[in-house]
């Protein structure tokens, strides 16, 4: 069992592989947890407002997020910095996912409220 506090929640990813968890907050930060120990490993800060999705990359040391400043930021977990930033949307984000097989199809899908879906090439940004 694993269970902590945490500040209003607003997505969460596992891990593909490794026994942790990513948490979007209401806060404007992501926590990566591991469940095993119940402990936060480590924290990526630099969105404007509340992180409402989050997810890992299949093969590769990254995280996507989306929040309410109408970023999508892809973050390396391993060099502990956000990449590069996607801008494009008029209004929050409500979710954010990396294409299941992203080795072959480097994309990343979003939802946001400005009504529209938006597919983003990774690669080439």
């Amino acid at each position: 069992k694993f269970e902590s506090k945490s500040a209003r929640v607003k997505g969460l990813a596992f891990h593909p592989v490794r026994p942790w968890v990513a948490a979007s907050l209401h806060n404007g930060v992501i926590q990566l947890w591991d469940y095993r120990v119940g402990t936060v490993i480590d924290r990526f800060e630099e969105h404007e407002g509340p992180v409402r999705g989050v997810d890992f990359h299949l093969h590769e040391p990254l995280i996507v997020s989306g929040g309410d400043d109408y970023k999508i930021k892809v973050w390396d977990y391993k060099l502990r910095r956000c990449l590069f930033t996607l801008l494009g949307h008029l209004d929050y984000i409500r979710t954010v996912q990396f294409h299941p097989n992203a080795t072959q199809y480097p994309w990343i899908l979003s939802a946001s409220d400005d009504q529209t879906l938006r597919l983003w090439d990774f690669q080439t940004r």
